[in-house]
């Protein structure tokens, strides 16, 4: 059964950011574009590197990690380039007044 997990502060986030947090056996990137946010599985699929390390890139809602390159869509954890040919998981997030929450599974 998915339960909703407090993360952070929308505040404690600036736009353009990733950060990780780990959350009942899970490594999350939560990802900040704007006044939207992003959860998704913080290990890339191609190699076991931290997403929330890489580059967030905005107009295409995506994140890169910084070891070989690869970026992520947000919205699906489908990968957008090579290296990496498999998806990430991703969790739904919720805004409640100030604070995001995990759907964690």
């Amino acid at each position: 059964m998915a339960e909703l997990v407090r993360v952070c502060r929308r505040d404690e986030m600036e736009p353009s950011t990733a950060r990780r947090f780990d959350v009942h056996g899970h490594a999350i990137a939560l990802v900040r574009v704007d006044d939207d946010f992003y959860a998704l599985s913080d290990t890339c699929s191609h190699e076991d590197y931290s997403l929330s390390e890489g580059q967030v890139f905005d107009e295409e809602c995506e994140l890169e990690c910084w070891k070989h390159g690869s970026t992520f869509d947000l919205r699906t954890g489908e990968p957008r380039s090579l290296p990496a040919t498999k998806a990430v998981p991703v969790f739904p997030v919720k805004i409640e007044g100030d604070d995001v929450l995990v759907e964690i599974p």
